[in-house]
C-alpha cells in the first residue's frame, strides 16, 4: 500500500500535515532541514495551483449552466415561430416552408405489417401448464401488437386454421400459457398470427411433442414446421 495518495489534493494534504514533524525532526528521520524547506515551498505552490483549478472549474460550471438557459431560451423562442410558420403553411400552402427556408413536414408512411413469430419454445410447469415463447421483429413505430394463438391436437385436421384449429386467445406479450393441453396428448401443434388493429403478419406454426425424461418426468420439445403469409 502507498504511503502517499493517489489523488492530487490528498497528496497536497498528506506533504502539508507531515512538512512541521519532517522540519521538527529533519537529521533525526534522514532528511535535511533544506529538503523540507523546498518540500515546503512546493507544497505551498501546489495548494495555491489547486485553489486556481478549482475556481476555473466553479467558473466553468457556471458559464455552462448560463449556456444551457440561453440556448434553452433561444430554441422557446425559435420553436414559437416555426409553429407560426406551420400554421400559415397550412393555411396558405407549402411556399410558406420556401420563404422560411426550413423543410416541409413529411409525408408520413404507413407502418408496415407486423412481423413473423419465430424461435419458439415451450416449457411444462408443475401443473402441468404449457408455457410458450416466441420472438417477433415488428417494424419501428408499431404499437398495439397482439399475438393470437390457435391450437391443434396430436396434428388432426387437414384444412385451413378456422377449421382444425381451436382458438385460445390472445397475448399483448411474446408468451402465452396453455393450461388445457389434454392429458395423454402425444403433440400438439400451434399456430401464432401477430396483428394490429389494421394489419395482420404472417402465422407461423410449430409442434410441441410430449415425452417422458430419463428419471420418468414429463417434457416438451419444441418442432418448428411453417410460416405462411396472411389471408
Amino acid at each position: 500500500m502507498s504511503v502517499v495518495p493517489g489523488k492530487a489534493i490528498d497528496k497536497v494534504q498528506f506533504y502539508e500535515t507531515h512538512i512541521t514533524p519532517w522540519a521538527a525532526n529533519a537529521v533525526a528521520i534522514g532528511t535535511t532541514a533544506a529538503l523540507v524547506t523546498d518540500l515546503t515551498t512546493k507544497t505551498t505552490a501546489a495548494r495555491a495551483a489547486y485553489g486556481a483549478q478549482q475556481s476555473v472549474q466553479a467558473a466553468a460550471r457556471a458559464a455552462t449552466l448560463s449556456l444551457e438557459a440561453a440556448v434553452a431560451a433561444m430554441g422557446s423562442a425559435g420553436a414559437a415561430i416555426i409553429n407560426q410558420i406551420r400554421a400559415k403553411a397550412a393555411s396558405a400552402g407549402d411556399g410558406v416552408y420556401a420563404l422560411a427556408q426550413i423543410p416541409a413536414p413529411a409525408t408520413p408512411t404507413p407502418v408496415g405489417t407486423p412481423g413473423t413469430p419465430t424461435g419458439f419454445s415451450a416449457s411444462l410447469g408443475a401443473d402441468g401448464a404449457l408455457g410458450l415463447k416466441w420472438k417477433c421483429v415488428n417494424p419501428v413505430g408499431s404499437v398495439g401488437t397482439i399475438y393470437q394463438v390457435w391450437r391443434r391436437i396430436n396434428g388432426a385436421g387437414t384444412g385451413g386454421a378456422s377449421v382444425d384449429f381451436a382458438y385460445l386467445g390472445g397475448s399483448g406479450m411474446k408468451r402465452f400459457t396453455d393450461s388445457t393441453v389434454p392429458a395423454g396428448s402425444a403433440a400438439v401443434t400451434y399456430q401464432v398470427q401477430a396483428v394490429r388493429s389494421t394489419a395482420v403478419g404472417p402465422w407461423a406454426q410449430f409442434n410441441v411433442n410430449f415425452g417422458v425424461s430419463g428419471g420418468g418426468s414429463m417434457t416438451a420439445s419444441v418442432e418448428p414446421m411453417a410460416m405462411r403469409r396472411a389471408a
